[in-house]
């Protein structure tokens, strides 16, 4: 049985689910990830201490767009990238809550010719931006 996630579709409401608690410091497989994406295998990803808390993937779309949003020239795995919410890969992203360092994860799958590759970054609420709809 699979749980719907609550779909959060502004700025706002990412903001203050991420600013609802103070992260500590956790040394669980996650710690070496940062501020930009990272690949975290299934085996790695600590199940036992992370919850799906809500999902930025817009229900109403069969295929979000891979359009990213970068106006200061950033980049993907730019650690100080924006995350914008129609924007990929954020669009195609999973809000987890981890219980042991209170600190929120994005998570989302990349699909390539011959592999897959989940990917994880840590989540910081003063990158999140408002930005215009693809």
């Amino acid at each position: 049985m699979s749980t719907v996630l609550p779909h959060i579709d502004t700025p706002d409401q990412l903001r203050r689910l991420v600013q609802a608690g103070a992260p500590r410091g956790c040394d669980c497989p996650l710690r070496r990830c940062g501020a930009s994406w990272d690949s975290v295998a299934d085996g790695d990803w600590p199940n036992a201490q992370m919850m799906a808390v809500a999902t930025l993937r817009d229900p109403e779309l069969d295929e979000p767009t891979f359009l990213e949003f970068h106006p200061d020239g950033t980049r993907y795995e730019s650690p100080n990238a924006p995350v914008a919410l129609r924007f990929f890969p954020f669009n195609r992203c999973n809000v987890w809550h981890c219980s042991r360092c209170d600190q929120h994860w994005l998570r989302y799958t990349e699909f390539g010719g011959y592999y897959i590759d989940p990917r994880s970054r840590r989540l910081d609420p003063a990158l999140v931006v408002d930005a215009p709809t693809p």
